[in-house]
């Protein structure tokens, strides 16, 4: 599915402040970036870094005091991999990846080792697979309300529990907390998502099953075949889509996706399980 996205920030910068921006859709094999525009006003200086191994890309750019915005536009060919829930297991921990780890414990906003016997006493009798992912998703959507303004920036998973309210970024914290504290590696992901209303920056979380990595979003409010990634990390801290380092004033911030064939309204939810890694090809296949 095409895609036309991106997003213009602004701000009133009050003393000298250094951004540290990520917001640029990653680089991966299932998104083919057709176009891509990075205009900053006034045109300073800028860094760039893209992670190796997820591919996050990093803006960094020093600001003098005065107006400062950012425009970022994409168009792009997103991929999924899709595949029937009913057959994606739960990978033991022997059998897991070491570069896996990081995903497996607790992190600074998700706090999994506080929460274990929480999830256990909660999911922990449920059958394993990508059928307990969901039902953790589902308790999510059913006992926390969705309610900005609940959480600031230094929320975590089990004070989101204890509120029971947050918004898509305590519910993705919290939904790897769960997965963790029972064993199942899971990582937070930023995207630009298609069918979100009003349209913004989501968080949704990723969860390590059978050898493949596969979404979730327990807020139910987007498409799961409609997320175009950002980032990927332990927790939200590492993904923010904007740090700054200074005194500063957000002034204007506008998200926007929309599929490129026009079609304004949102696609029909998905029951496929999804995933954004792509299948190699088999040896020997055209």
């Amino acid at each position: 599915m095409r895609y036309i996205l991106g997003c213009s920030l602004s701000y009133n910068i009050l003393s000298d402040t250094t951004f540290i921006f990520n917001l640029e859709v990653a680089k991966l094999k299932s998104v083919e970036i057709l176009t891509e525009s990075l205009v900053l006003t006034p045109n300073l200086k800028r860094d760039l870094y893209t992670t190796p191994d997820h591919q996050n890309r990093y803006l960094a750019v020093n600001v003098p005091t005065g107006q400062f915005a950012l425009e970022y536009n994409a168009e792009v060919d997103l991929t999924v991999y899709r595949a029937d829930p009913a057959t994606i297991n739960e990978t033991p921990i022997g059998q897991l990846p070491l570069d896996i780890l990081p995903f497996l414990l607790p992190s600074r906003f998700v706090s999994s080792d506080r929460l274990t016997p929480f999830a256990l006493a909660e999911f922990g009798a449920l059958p394993k697979g990508y059928g307990r992912v969901n039902q953790i998703c589902n308790w999510i959507h059913d006992h926390i309300a969705y309610q900005p303004g609940s959480s600031d920036g230094e929320t975590t998973a089990h004070e989101s529990l204890l509120k029971r309210a947050g918004v898509c970024r305590d519910f993705a914290h919290l939904g790897a907390a769960f997965c963790r504290a029972l064993g199942i590696p899971a990582r937070f992901v930023s995207c630009y998502a298609h069918g979100l209303v009003p349209s913004d920056f989501h968080a949704v979380f990723e969860a390590y099953l059978d050898g493949r990595w596969w979404l979730f979003d327990a807020t139910r409010q987007a498409d799961l075949d409609g997320l175009v990634r950002i980032g990927v990390g332990r927790d939200a801290a590492e993904i923010a889509f904007s740090t700054p380092f200074g005194n500063m004033q957000p002034v204007n911030q506008q998200v926007r996706i929309q599929r490129a064939d026009g079609q304004g309204s949102p696609m029909p939810r998905t029951v496929d399980a999804i995933s954004t890694e792509i299948p190699a090809p088999q040896s020997g296949a055209a």
